[in-house]
């Protein structure tokens, strides 16, 4: 899955999760600052990203910085697949 597939994953899912048309996003875009997430929204983010990508997220090696902008976030998503791809 390349950069703009993860973004547009990412995109997506704040979409259905916040239920509200989210586009537009840059790589800059703070996800609690700007869209104001809260912690349910990011346990749905979470959810929907997974289901969407087939990566599975350890709460134990999510830090809030990795959720702090969508390019924290897609550099999360996409060392995520790396792994699964190198597990299987």
């Amino acid at each position: 899955m390349n950069r703009q597939k993860v973004l547009a994953v990412i995109e997506k899912a704040l979409s259905e999760v916040l239920e509200r048309p989210i586009s537009g996003l840059t790589e800059e875009t703070a996800l609690f600052d700007e869209l104001h997430l809260d912690s349910l929204a990011v346990l749905g983010l979470l959810m929907t990203v997974e289901e969407a990508t087939g990566i599975s997220v350890d709460p134990e090696k999510l830090d809030i910085d990795h959720l702090r902008t969508m390019r924290s976030f897609a550099d999360y998503v996409e060392a995520a697949l790396r792994s699964a791809k190198g597990t299987s």
